[in-house]
């Protein structure tokens, strides 16, 4: 029997709901949904999935101790019981992020010194010779989470490694784009998986068009990662990882319009190259076009998001008159389409003479945001409702939702005569090698690329007086052949 394990997925606020649906659909047990977090059980396999196909997820904990402290010197003592050699060798390098909610424990960053130092006298005291694992601030092999809540400390494992949201296909950005895993988030809310025409006419870089892609053709968001912070853990499964990563048996056919439009040619330049990046650009049609030249709708009916300008770090000369503009397109050219709007102002919502059917809070760059969802119909509310319309969209009870069967990839114990046929890399370049590519191999993220809130990075030791021992730079290892981009990725994407 394969052994399960408690685990922490941690998401955006609003969106708690529906990476717990993603969970339950993967086959988690014990799904719980918090505050900014959804509560699970599973095992490796559970955890290699979590981290490959959870769309909203930002990154997935593994907690490994709970216990109480009342200052700082017993949460030092606490650490040092812990066998560090369990997680790590004294060759490794390591980083902590510290979240805290206490009257006791008011800094965080001190907080993290104690739980370093605790850390590297545990090895000093088994080990000898002044032998311990360094601090590495950034890429670190082992990333350690501390929560703290009043006196409860939770020790947990970090096993993605940088954030989820960071897919690894965006190779440009336009100003202020939006969170892939809050893009991803907004459209599964919506209901959407990919039935209907998908438009966003003030895409920016495209990360709606892409997440939307990526729904519609049933491909994990993961595969474009190089690298997973729980490939440095002792029990690290290659095999089962790649079996994961290769299976493509849910990927599915898009046969609906995703069409995006910008004012703005850069920004379709560049959501275009980003398109590529992701494999999906066949799938996808863009043009540069106002929000006020837009005539007709590409089908009768469909569900349009976007993200317009907040008048902050981006805006129009007359932000009222885009917000009305923007109103009367949704009325006179999207009628039969449910339109999900994120933004900022209640000012800016007001001018689209719309009455919300849904409205949801989020956070979108550190700004307090909301969603609003406007169903667009011909003639009165009476009528439309009379005629079997529904204004707001019914969404299933948390306990009632149905959970797609887990799918097993690999049961080493048992008989696999019935399963789909592991396929290494090189075969699976082979079998498609004359198809557009909507899986290209894992390739490392652009470097120099920034998120517009950045997560809070391990303590900087030498504030403190204390200067940290920081190895240089590792050498990067080649990876593996079937981790290497494929050298025909996207061909025909790339001619177009």
């Amino acid at each position: 029997m394969k052994t399960t394990f408690e685990m922490v997925a941690k998401t955006f606020q609003g969106l708690e709901d529906v990476l717990a649906e993603e969970l339950r659909g993967l086959g988690a047990a014990d799904v719980t949904p918090g505050k900014r977090m959804v509560s699970f059980r599973g095992d490796l396999e559970m955890m290699y999935r979590a981290n490959m196909c959870c769309r909203t997820a930002l990154r997935i904990l593994k907690p490994f101790a709970h216990f109480t402290a009342r200052d700082a010197d017993e949460l030092y003592d606490r650490v040092k019981e812990f066998d560090w050699s369990s997680l790590m060798t004294v060759d490794q390098t390591f980083s902590i992020d510290t979240v805290a909610f206490s009257d006791e424990f008011r800094h965080s960053q001190f907080v993290t010194y104690r739980v370093k130092d605790g850390i590297v006298d545990w090895f000093r005291d088994h080990l000898g010779d002044e032998r311990r694992p360094r601090v590495r601030l950034e890429g670190a092999d082992i990333m350690i989470n501390v929560h703290i809540s009043g006196r409860d400390v939770t020790l947990s494992l970090d096993s993605s490694g940088e954030s989820l949201h960071k897919r690894g296909y965006r190779k440009a950005q336009t100003e202020a784009p939006i969170n892939e895993v809050l893009a991803a988030g907004i459209i599964l809310m919506s209901g959407w998986r990919g039935e209907t025409p998908f438009v966003d006419p003030m895409c920016g870089s495209g990360t709606f068009l892409i997440e939307a892609a990526l729904i519609a053709a049933n491909i994990n968001p993961g595969i474009f990662r190089s690298h997973f912070s729980f490939e440095n853990w002792p029990d690290f499964d290659p095999d089962l990882l790649e079996e994961i990563y290769n299976d493509d048996s849910a990927d599915r056919a898009v046969t609906v319009p995703i069409v995006g439009a910008d004012i703005s040619p850069r920004a379709i330049a560049i959501a275009t190259e980003n398109a590529k990046s992701a494999g999906v650009m066949q799938y996808l049609s863009l043009e540069v076009r106002p929000i006020a030249k837009w005539e007709q709708a590409p089908a009768p009916a469909g569900v349009l998001v976007t993200n317009p300008p907040y008048g902050k770090r981006i805006g129009a000369d007359d932000m009222n008159a885009l917000y009305s503009t923007i109103g009367t397109v949704l009325k006179h050219v999207f009628t039969g389409y449910h339109a999900w709007i994120i933004g900022y102002t209640d000012e800016y919502f007001n001018e689209i003479g719309l009455a919300p059917s849904q409205r949801v809070q989020l956070n979108n760059g550190g700004l307090d945001c909301e969603l609003r969802e406007y169903v667009i119909f011909e003639g009165s509310k009476r009528q439309f409702r009379a005629g079997g319309g529904a204004i707001k969209r019914e969404r299933p009870e948390r306990d009632a939702r149905p959970s797609r069967p887990r799918k097993p990839v690999s049961d080493r114990n048992g008989d696999d005569s019935a399963r789909r046929p592991y396929r290494p890399r090189k075969q699976y370049e082979s079998d498609r090698a004359d198809t557009p590519s909507t899986r290209p191999f894992r390739r490392r993220e652009s470097e120099g690329e920034k998120t517009e809130k950045q997560e809070r990075r391990p303590l900087n030791l030498s504030r403190l007086g204390r200067q940290p021992s920081i190895p240089e730079s590792k050498e990067i290892v080649l990876r593996p052949a079937w981790r290497a981009r494929r050298k025909k990725d996207n061909d025909d994407s790339n001619k177009s």
